[in-house]
């Protein structure tokens, strides 16, 4: 089984992993396993050097590397291509690279692409990093939001993945209804029981008991928070750290 993490998403620089791996380690229960999730955003956009809104959000790549230089947390580089570009793979392995020697995983933020193509793109970067797949609200919509379509395409990937996050919000810090989650949830432990499961939608240092339902059903649950760590909601705001801690402090409760 993998190790379950407690995510932030949108780090911009080393300091502040820094910063909230202590936070993350002083409030850590007695004999917990997790790992601080360490989420930097990326797009095929920003990879390609495109102009983009993104461009003073997310970090340039070339700043990634040095952000992902612990080896004491989970390194994960979020990849966003909502528009199925071609040639996925050449951007997976360059993508990969831009993540440095102490990269742990990379989460695809796509609607179900070619499993060959993910293969292909992490056997040419050379490194042994975790592939996630987001199954968001649009990916969910082209199976009919149907669990057992979820895990009849999740087959194709068996062998390539190795996590999933259950993301209606897709960073937009939209609250998620935990509930309505645990039918694709269970179909997919039931059927692919080695998979890693991971929750997020709206959580921050005031909701993390949205994700309860599934934690209750779930202890082995991954967690991943964005858009509700700023006062704002909104991710093109940058994450006010203060409540980044809180919202540690809290998810360590939750699992306590």
């Amino acid at each position: 089984m993998t190790t379950p993490y407690i995510g932030i998403t949108d780090f911009l620089n080393f300091g502040q992993v820094r910063e909230m791996f202590q936070v993350f380690e002083d409030h850590r229960p007695q004999g917990s396993n997790r790992v601080l999730h360490v989420g930097v955003m990326m797009s095929y956009k920003t990879l390609h050097d495109i102009p983009s809104r993104w461009n003073n959000v997310f970090p340039p790549k070339d700043q990634i590397a040095e952000i992902f230089s612990s080896d004491k947390v989970y390194n994960c580089l979020h990849y966003a291509d909502y528009d199925t570009h071609p040639d996925l793979w050449k951007s997976l392995a360059t993508a990969i690279f831009y993540g440095g020697i102490a990269i742990n995983a990379i989460q695809l933020d796509m609607i179900w692409p070619d499993p060959r193509e993910i293969e292909k793109g992490v056997r040419a970067s050379r490194k042994p990093i975790e592939v996630i797949l987001q199954i968001g609200k649009n990916a969910l919509e082209e199976v009919d939001n149907d669990p057992q379509k979820v895990v009849d395409r999740l087959s194709s990937y068996k062998g390539v993945i190795h996590r999933v996050l259950l993301d209606k919000s897709m960073g937009r810090g939209l609250g998620m209804n935990a509930t309505s989650l645990i039918p694709y949830a269970r179909a997919i432990r039931d059927s692919f029981p080695m998979l890693g499961i991971g929750a997020a939608g709206g959580l921050g240092p005031e909701t993390t008991q949205l994700v309860e339902p599934l934690v209750n059903l779930f202890p082995d649950l991954s967690i991943d928070a964005q858009g509700q760590l700023r006062h704002s909601g909104n991710a093109l705001d940058p994450i006010d750290w203060s409540m980044a801690g809180n919202y540690l402090v809290k998810a360590h409760q939750l699992f306590a």
